[in-house]
Formats: C-alpha cells, structure tokens, sequence
C-alpha cells in the first residue's frame, strides 16, 4: 500500500429525512477544529452511502467479494478518521467514528459492518499495545490508510492457539467467522499462549493464512465474513500488543472496553439501515405506492394508516438513534477516564450500550418488516432488493443473542452485578 493524496470527495448536501440531531462528542482533537473535521467527514460518509445505497441490491444479489466498496471508503478518506491530524487522519473520537458507520449503514449494511469493525480493531492497539506499538501502528493507518480486517469470534472453528518458537511464535486453527480478513492489509486477531487471550497485529500476505471464501449467508452477504485457516504461521513478537510478561495478567476495567468498542458499533449499523430502509421506503410511497380503494384519498401520502406507520416508525428510530447517542457519549467518557477506570464505570458504560442494542435491534427489525405495510405488494419485487434490509439484520442480530444483552441490564439495574468481561461482554 502506497502513501495516499488526499483527495477528499466533495461534500454534498444532507437530506435525508432520517436525519438525527446528535451532539458531537469532544474528539481527541478537540475544539472548532474538531467540529469541523467531523462534519466534513460526515458530508463524505453521506457521499459514500449515496453511492452505495444505488448499486445495494445489485451488489446484494452478486454476493462479491467487496474489494471496490472497501477502496470507496478509502477514497473517501473514511479508514483513518480516528488517527492524529499530524498522523495524516482527523483527530475523530470513536463515538464520531461510530456516527460515521451509522452514515454508511443508510447505504449498505454490510460495508457499514465492515466500516464498524476496522474502528473498533484500530483501537485495540491503544488499549492492549504498548506506548509504542499503538503510536507506530497510528502513523501506519494513518498514512497508508490501512483497512483491517478481523479474525476475533471466538465462537465456531478450532482454536487459534500461539506455541513459541525461538524468538517468535507459531499460530495453528481455524475461525468459522472472520469479517473482512481476506481484504485487510493488517489483521486483528485473538488467539490463546498459555492459555489466556492475546491481541495479534498481523499484515495481510502471511504465508500460512487461508480464508476459505465460504461466505453465503442469507444477509450481511458483502462483509467477507467466510471462515479462515492459519496452519503454522510466523509471528513477530512485536505483533503481539502489550509488555512482558505477556500471560498471566487480569485485563483492567479501560482495557475490557475493547467489547462495548464492537457492541457500540452494533448499534449504529443496526440504527442506520433502519434509517436508510425507512428513507428508501418513503421515496417508493411518493412515486409509486398507490392508496387502499376504501381509504377515501387519492394519494398514498394521504392514506390515514400510511400515515400512522411512517409516525410510529418514525418515532421509534428517532428513540432509538438517541439512546445509541447516549450509549456512544457513555463509552467515550470511559475512554476518556483512561486507565483510571473503575470497575463499575466500566460497567456503566457497557450497560449503556446494552440498552441500546436491545432497542436497536427490536426497532431495526420491526422497522424492516413493516415498511412494506406501506411500500405495498409491488415493493417485494426482488429487482428491488427491498427485503435485503430485513435479511442484513436478521443475520447480524443473531451474531450474539440480544436477550442476553437484556439479562445484563436487568442484573445491574436490580442486582448491581456487573456484565463480566468476555469478547461478547
């Protein structure tokens, strides 16, 4: 990957009638400086979800690897947001991040998917790395504008187990699930050494990796989230994040914030194709829907009970966008806090961004099945792709089961017991 040019796209004008009023969180650049960088990287994301949202259902039914999607976001200037302005990025926190995905999410789930990973792995460097690792890995993505890709589920497959060899380690197993790992140019790993968890940094091309390309999925088809297979690959010290010794250490609360990073980005790239499919669903109503023959009106924008779905819906997103900003306001906080974290802040924060998720994801998929309510019968013709917004959810959703998420809440609000750290807590 060459140094880029910044050649940013130009900003358009927001429209769409899913707009949320959020209040911009401090970056880590803070100031009118920062405002200003976030509300031009917003005018971009808006950019790329237009383009995206055009060729979505197209791109939905060719179930592609996203090669061209993933190099739109680099155009965009999109990857390195979160990276220093002296780094070549824009200074932006990652609750800013997140309302980014939520643009992209209005356009195509599957790359806001993408998108909300690679800016939850960034961050993993500066949480588990050492002052240097997290400062050269920084200047990386900031200059060569690096898309990470995943290998972190830890449910499905074998292991991935780290054994050592000479000065260096060897890394054997298998993940059923690995978002974008056959498109990084780096790659974030979990794996075992001795027995407890450690964060890997490892660039694209290993020799030893495999990603099988078995991704067939009924939704979320475009974020490469096949299996993947590592048989005996070399590993650096230096990519592997933290001081020695490397095991046998408690994660503090701050570095146990490397699971809300993921679970926030859930919650916007669930809110945003709600978003995006009730935008989509008011532009078919206006230029083609027809009213019910006993509504008593000529037109569907007049239909009483078009009328009362789009203001339920309506209301429900706007509910739910605001309980994502306040989930996305409380992990900042934390992050901002820093390695003073306590244990019950830590859990403040997660709880947060549980409620968030339990409603996103009730809103999100009632959402999507209820715009054909006012879409009518001709809105399922599958040329449409109307149904892949349902089908993106749904698949994701099911990622890690959202009662549980329910069940955490309800044990800290009633019982004080706090979510216990897992890569799904």
């Amino acid at each position: 990957m060459s140094p880029h040019t910044d050649q940013r796209p130009a900003a358009t004008p927001e429209t769409s009638v899913s707009e949320t009023t959020s209040i911009p969180q401090p970056g880590t650049e803070v100031g009118a400086d920062n405002a200003a960088r976030f509300a031009a990287a917003l005018r971009r994301a808006d950019q790329a979800a237009a383009q995206l949202r055009a060729t979505a259902a197209e791109r939905d039914r060719a179930n592609r690897t996203p090669r061209p999607e993933v190099e739109l976001l680099r155009a965009a200037d999109l990857l390195q947001v979160q990276e220093p302005v002296a780094h070549g990025g824009d200074g932006l926190n990652y609750a800013q991040a997140s309302q980014l995905t939520r643009r992209i999410a209005r356009g195509d789930t599957s790359i806001a998917h993408l998108l909300g990973y690679h800016y939850a792995q960034t961050r993993i460097a500066p949480l588990f790395g050492t002052p240097a690792q997290a400062d050269a890995q920084s200047r990386r993505n900031g200059v060569e504008k690096l898309f990470w890709g995943g290998v972190q589920n830890p449910r499905g497959g074998s292991e991935l187990v780290l054994t050592r060899d000479g000065d260096g380690f060897r890394l054997s197993g298998r993940r059923s699930f690995a978002s974008g790992a056959s498109l990084g140019d780096q790659l974030s790993v979990t794996a075992v050494l001795d027995g407890d968890l450690v964060f890997v940094s490892l660039p694209a091309g290993r020799p030893g990796f495999r990603a099988l390309g078995d991704w067939d999925n009924i939704g979320q088809r475009l974020t490469d989230s096949g299996g993947v297979v590592f048989e005996d690959v070399r590993v650096e010290r230096a990519e592997l994040l933290g001081d020695d010794p490397l095991t046998g250490r408690v994660p503090s609360a701050y570095q146990t914030l490397v699971t809300p990073h993921w679970q926030l980005a859930f919650v916007n790239f669930y809110l945003g194709t709600a978003e995006g499919a009730l935008d989509e669903a008011l532009d078919w109503v206006r230029q083609h829907a027809a009213p019910w023959e006993s509504s008593g009106v000529e037109r569907a924008t007049d239909d009483p009970y078009i009328l009362r779905t789009v203001g339920e819906l309506r209301s429900e997103i706007r509910a739910a966008a605001l309980l994502a900003d306040r989930a996305g306001a409380a992990l900042q906080a934390a992050l901002d806090t820093g390695p003073a974290l306590t244990e019950d802040e830590r859990a403040e924060a997660a709880v947060a961004i549980y409620e968030a998720k339990y409603l996103t994801t009730k809103v999100s998929l009632d959402a999507a099945s209820r715009l054909f309510d006012i879409q009518g019968a001709r809105a399922t013709t599958s040329a449409y792709g109307f149904d892949r917004h349902w089908r993106n959810l749904r698949t994701h959703t099911v990622h890690d089961p959202v009662d549980y998420k329910a069940r955490e809440v309800g044990d800290w609000t009633l019982n004080r017991r706090a979510p216990q750290f897992s890569l799904y807590r």
